[in-house]
């Protein structure tokens, strides 16, 4: 081999190399976005708890006045919530049960019962 040769494969190996360092630098800023991103969401999560608090404090301090019981309130939510999840568990397991059974019958269909 020439050195012609040579000079384009060290040419080539620079291409290279440039186009590397050109993504690991996007690489950087994209990382360094992220970063910020991360660290705006947690200062928006921090800021939302502390409303969240803020609100069911005033919710709790109100439904004294009122002689509500928050406690039985959110127990019934919590009741509701997870019979609805168990509800919709169901559903979802009866209809895969169906497609499953209505697949089953198709195959039989298609090989003529056999």
């Amino acid at each position: 081999m020439g050195i012609g040769g040579t000079a384009k494969k060290l040419q080539k190996v620079a291409e290279m190399a440039e186009d590397v360092y050109a993504r690991l630098n996007e690489l950087r800023e994209q990382l360094a976005e992220m970063r910020q991103t991360a660290q705006e969401t947690r200062e928006r999560i921090d800021r939302l708890e502390t409303e969240n608090a803020e609100q069911r404090a005033l919710l709790e301090a109100l439904a004294e006045q009122e002689g509500i019981d928050v406690e039985a309130v959110t127990a019934n939510a919590h009741i509701h919530e997870a019979e609805s999840d168990a509800d919709d568990a169901a559903s979802d397991s009866s209809e895969e049960t169906a497609d499953g059974a209505a697949d089953a019958a198709d195959a039989d269909d298609s090989t003529g019962g056999n």
